[in-house]
């Protein structure tokens, strides 16, 4: 660590007054200006011109003095040839004069002039033969006229000392030839750190080192702290030093970042540094930042988080096709060292802020924009005391490119879930207005925690066992445009018993989201149309149930039917809203170009998820790689490449698309190829009924049903298949009458509703088959009980084939189409009073009463079924089997009960049902 003299350090009184004042308005308006950028030129080490060096606090490019130009790392400045060195406080603080003519070398450390025996290097230094030691002072440390050896010199003009090897001697710390002429630093002066100050100086105030767990609930005094915490805080504020200065910001980061106005700890020290140092001009016009100091908070005020995340975009875009496709977010890292050093400029890619190991395709899959990404493991301490013997330190940008093609970087905002201010986690709250954003992050720090001795094992270790990344998405964009990305970290304070034994789970993910308002709004909307809708088409039903069943009072059954209709009509508005929902999401997020959606989160899932159940719910009263949150829309993944995790509105959608459109190829095969060309068992159901001179009666309702007119146009049907044959062919050639039943006619189906007295007189004939418990009588040993049964069964034969014979003429009916808006409702107009009224049917409607005529509901159930057993288990294959399953258990159950229900309103046994 470098410094300045004193004298610099002071100001004069003029200057005094105005720091003073600027410290004042500082405080008075802290406030953050919403047209200040945060984004200034990516500049690298390597890209400084030949006399300038790279300024590791501006993250800059700076000329260097005259007569200089940089040194081997690119950080700081050194003489130029021919130029020896008179003064140095690091950076570009450095004095260099000629050399005399008749010495042109310059010694190794480029302090002194001297003669060389032979020739000269690149950097002006002398040069040896091949196994000689190139020998600069005599023993006392006196630089020689010409290079050769001797005892270092500690004496004015030499300052030398030995070096820790004992082979050569170097000049001794700057601070202490600065304070004591010397190179000792001797009472009054201060000793601390390995630095040398004078007791005279405006020395910052005394810090405390004590390392804070908040997480623990203890503190203690860390070794680290106790050694250069005043060290580093004086060499900043005194000398205004580049690495002691980040080496303050370092130790308040080991700290969490923490703030107590009551302590004076790293962070108050730093603030103490900050605050004072108010005169120095800000870097890159970030009020934050100030000259020679980290960038570590966005200010100490509350209210400021709000408006750096949300204030200003980005100014840039992503798109996931197309020729201006961007879908690689390039974060780089400014990293350093605990001591303050700066390392190097790095990307995050390759699993630098990701502590769980894993191939290097999956740990960059984090930075591809748009996918979901999640990591989790367990980490024994053991293995990370090893990799992290000292924490390495990180200033996370965002690289992008603007319209002129000019690479920038934008400072990416952390949200340290640690951080205390005067002892409140104000990160954890869930208002982003009492948020303190900050800047530095590490993922291990196993040094704080080390109480008496560096080189023992620490007592705690604090890790980075949180890591999220979060994007937000500007509402209303069309092309791409996000707000600045928020690391949100959370670290774990570990207690070290046994390091073998012990672990620790990390976690690290990335997460998209975008304003789910309006689409809220809309949902809310749709299901309130269709909620309107389904109501009055409950209604609808109702009062078409009320006439088929001849009752025109409204009681308790009515209301019960009305609700049992209402949680079938509500179960279709969910369904429709959720597929809806699950296919918007799957269409505009996997094909849109320039990003203008984003998944909602799983949280956000919740109330999509909900409305499924509820289709589920009410339904029963009344490919898989497209399902991942990523871009991509291909149907496959090599196994090396990251799997997303699942989005339950994409699986919803996809499953639901897959099942929709396998069940709508079914029926337009069925009802445009299978049935028209193959058999459609419906229509042969009707032939069988006329070929067996069987007409089918069917009341689904008490005043409503179905008529089958079976009736053979040939008088029998007893016959053989000779006369069988010779029937169909005169039937074909028309050489007989028609089947309708209107004569010269082929309609053979009807929609009937009957009058009230035609259905009286029909319970009466009915009720005497009832009352012997249908086809079960037959094994009963009574014979007039069997004979009265056969009788009623006769009495109902004559009374339906005169019934459709016209021959009571006070229970007539009459034949009609119906309209076309009663075909659309499913209801009836007309009531029948004194008639009864049959409705041609061409539509075979009566299937409607069979398990072949629900194929819809059926359909939904089943769809329904499946993707909330794929929601709750995350498994297609087994959301198929249970699905199969319950269809096999419903088929089962429909058929025995309708074949006991078929023998008991027939008479015909269950013996002879085939």
């Amino acid at each position: 660590m470098g410094g300045r003299a004193a004298g610099e350090a002071m100001a004069s009184q003029p200057a005094c007054a105005v720091a003073v004042v600027t410290v004042l308005f500082l405080l008075i308006f802290p406030c953050f200006s919403r047209a200040q950028t945060l984004s200034f030129p990516f500049r690298q080490p390597e890209t400084c011109g030949h006399d300038q060096y790279f300024d590791i606090s501006a993250l800059s490019c700076v000329r260097c003095g005259a007569h200089q130009r940089r040194d081997a790392r690119g950080t700081s400045c050194v003489c130029i040839p021919g130029f020896q060195m008179i003064a140095n406080n690091g950076g570009p603080d450095i004095i260099c004069k000629k050399c005399p003519e008749n010495m042109t070398g310059v010694t190794k450390d480029g302090w002194n002039c001297i003669s060389c025996p032979g020739g000269l290097t690149e950097e002006g230094k002398c040069h040896c033969p091949t196994g000689h030691i190139l020998v600069e002072r005599d023993v006392n440390g006196t630089v020689l006229s010409q290079a050769i050896c001797k005892l270092c010199d500690e004496n004015e003009n030499s300052f030398t000392v030995a070096n820790a090897l004992g082979n050569r001697c170097i000049r001794c710390e700057p601070t202490f030839i600065n304070t004591s002429r010397s190179c000792a630093c001797s009472e009054p002066n201060i000793l601390t750190g390995g630095l040398c100050f004078s007791s005279t100086q405006d020395f910052p105030p005394r810090g405390i080192s004590t390392a804070r767990y908040g997480e623990l609930g203890m503190s203690f005094i860390s070794e680290w702290f106790t050694k250069y915490l005043q060290s580093a805080a004086a060499a900043c504020w005194v000398y205004a030093n580049l690495t002691s200065c980040q080496a303050l910001g370092n130790m308040c980061v080991m700290n969490m970042n923490s703030y107590d106005s009551a302590t004076f700890d790293a962070c108050r020290l730093f603030q103490f540094v900050f605050e004072n140092t108010a005169g120095l001009r800000t870097i890159h016009s970030v009020s934050f930042w100030r000259q020679n100091l980290p960038w570590l908070f966005y200010g100490d005020q509350l209210g400021l988080a709000p408006q750096v995340l949300s204030a200003t975009p980005l100014p840039t875009n992503f798109s996931f096709k197309g020729q201006t496709q961007n879908t690689k977010m390039k974060f780089v890292a400014a990293s350093y060292d605990v001591r303050g050093n700066f390392i190097k400029w790095q990307t995050v890619e390759g699993g630098v802020l990701q502590l769980c190991p894993d191939t290097e395709t999956r740990l960059n899959a984090a930075y591809s924009f748009g996918t979901t990404y999640q990591q989790n493991c367990e980490i024994s301490i053991s293995k990370i005391l090893t990799d992290f013997p000292t924490p390495v330190f990180y200033d996370v940008y965002l690289e992008y490119t603007d319209e002129n093609q000019h690479q920038y970087i934008w400072a990416v905002p952390v949200l340290n879930l640690n951080l205390q201010h005067n002892k409140i986690f104000v990160n954890k709250d869930s208002n982003s207005g009492k948020w303190l954003l900050t800047r530095r992050i590490f993922l291990v720090d196993a040094l704080s925690g080390r109480e008496n001795d560096l080189g023992s094992q620490p007592r705690l270790v604090r890790i980075a066992t949180q890591i999220s990344l979060s994007i937000h998405l500007v509402p209303n964009t069309k092309n791409g445009n996000v707000y600045p990305p928020l690391i949100t970290i959370a670290y774990s304070d570990i207690d070290i018993k046994d390091p073998n034994s012990q672990s620790v789970k990390i976690s690290f993910s990335v997460t998209y989201e975008m304003n789910q308002g309006d689409a809220h709004v809309q949902t809310d909307i749709a299901l309130g149309v269709l909620g309107g809708l389904a109501v009055l088409s409950s209604l609808l039903k109702t009062a078409g149930w009320k006439r088929r069943i001849g009752s025109p009072m409204i009681d308790l059954q009515t209301v019960m039917k009305f609700l049992v209709y209402y949680a079938g009509d509500l179960a279709n508005v969910f369904f429709i809203i959720t597929v809806g929902t699950g296919l918007y999401w799957l269409i505009f997020f996997k094909a849109q170009k320039s990003i203008s959606v984003l998944l909602p989160m799983p949280a956000q899932e919740n109330r999509f998820v909900t409305y499924v159940a509820c289709a589920f719910a009410l339904k029963v009263v009344g490919f898989k790689n497209l399902a991942l949150m990523d871009s991509s829309s291909s149907l496959s993944r090599s196994p090396p490449s990251y799997i997303a995790p699942y989005s339950r509105i994409l699986r919803y959608a996809v499953s639901t698309a897959l099942w929709l459109v396998i069940g709508i190829i079914q029926i337009v095969f069925f009802a445009v190829f299978y049935e028209r060309f193959i058999e459609d068992k419906i229509r042969q159901f009707v032939d069988l009924c006329c070929m067996s001179n069987i007409s089918v009666f069917l009341l689904s309702h008490k005043c409503f049903g179905y008529y089958i007119h079976g009736r053979s146009v040939h008088g029998h049907a007893d016959t053989n298949m000779e006369e069988m044959n010779l029937n169909l062919k005169r039937e074909a050639e028309n050489l007989c009458s028609q089947r309708g039943l209107v004569p010269n006619t082929e309609g053979q189906t009807f929609q009937i509703a009957i009058s009230d007295q035609m259905r009286q007189h029909y319970d009466r004939i009915h009720e005497t088959l009832t009352r012997k418990n249908g086809p079960a009588r037959l094994l009963s040993p009574s014979a007039s009980t069997f004979e009265q049964s056969i009788k009623a069964y006769h009495t109902m034969n004559k009374f339906l084939g005169a019934f459709i014979d016209h021959v009571h003429k006070e229970m007539d009916y009459f034949i009609k189409d119906k309209l076309l808006l009663e075909r659309i409702l499913g209801v009836e107009f007309m009531e029948p009073m004194e008639k009864s009224i049959f409705y041609n049917d061409e539509g075979y409607s009566f299937s409607s009463v069979l398990y072949y005529g629900n194929e819809a509901t059926l359909l939904i159930y089943d769809l329904l079924f499946f993707c909330v057993v794929d929601l709750a288990c995350q498994n297609f294959i087994l959301a198929a089997f249970l699905t199969y399953l319950q269809q096999e258990i419903f088929r089962f159950i429909r058929n025995t009960v309708g074949q006991k229900n078929l023998a008991s309103k027939t008479l015909v046994d269950q013996r002879f049902l085939i």
